[in-house]
């Protein structure tokens, strides 16, 4: 499947499905969140499938579908690290996405060093979720690039990951970062009260979920409401377009 030729084979999550991937993502690490999110608005895909995708890949459908569900702007705050003064911004999401999406294939990539001829593959959720709750950073680093190296080999000699050179090693993490580009996002941020210059890196899930969360429990308080004066059935109340829920609202006072 390529979305990215295609994307009506990604819905917008409707009002029932906002609600809940937020209820199933109350208890789950957000990779899972992230994926929850992705099985409801691709349904014909299986979870296994989008868990294989790239975490670039992963992170292009999820401002796809942050667009498609809430619309092209976003709007963030941050505070400043030399005065703490809070800077609020928005975004766009086409502006953030850099590549056009794929089906979860699983591709190799080659490239030689030297003397060095190394294949490998992009990290996805599988990858991400084996080196959780790690406190060795370094260690979880080596683990995940150990992860993605498929085959090594010196003048047709195969051999493992420890056998590489630091330069090979960090050649492979290089071509890794240029074939997904969408793996890390830097935002450069500009404070108005003290002119200081950094940069943010935008993590779509934490974002996405923050949203989905907001969005949920204000439907459910509409629900609540209507339920309450009407008497009407929840799944009535969802099966309503917004606009139609939003004018019984107003009726309600």
């Amino acid at each position: 499947m390529n979305i990215g030729k295609d994307e009506d084979n990604m819905r917008p999550l409707s009002s029932k499905e906002l609600i809940r991937s937020w209820e199933i993502g109350q208890s789950q690490h957000p990779l899972d969140r992230a994926l929850t999110v992705l099985s409801l608005a691709c349904p014909e895909l299986e979870m296994a499938s989008l868990a294989s995708l790239s975490i670039g890949q992963r992170d292009a459908y999820l401002l796809t579908l942050r667009e498609i569900t809430f619309g092209e702007q976003m709007n963030g705050w941050a505070d400043c690290p030399e005065c703490s003064e809070r800077l609020e911004f928005s975004m766009n999401s086409s502006d953030l996405r850099l590549v056009e999406l794929r089906g979860p294939e699983a591709e190799a990539y080659s490239l030689k060093l030297g003397e060095w001829e190394l294949r490998y593959r992009l990290p996805n959720s599988w990858d991400l979720a084996a080196i959780v709750g790690s406190r060795d950073e370094e260690k979880a680093a080596q683990r995940l690039r150990e992860r993605c190296l498929l085959r090594a080999c010196r003048e047709g000699v195969e051999l493992g990951y420890k056998d590489l050179p630091s330069e090979a090693i960090a050649a492979m993490v290089e071509s890794i970062a240029a074939a997904d580009p969408q793996i890390e996002i830097l935002l450069d941020l500009n404070c108005p009260a003290c002119g200081h210059n950094w940069q943010v890196m935008l993590d779509i899930v934490w974002f996405m979920w923050k949203e989905i969360s907001a969005k949920a429990q204000r439907i459910l308080q509409e629900v609540h409401v209507l339920a309450r004066f009407y008497g009407w059935g929840e799944a009535d109340i969802l099966s309503m377009s917004t606009v139609r829920r939003q004018y019984y609202l107003s009726l309600v006072g």
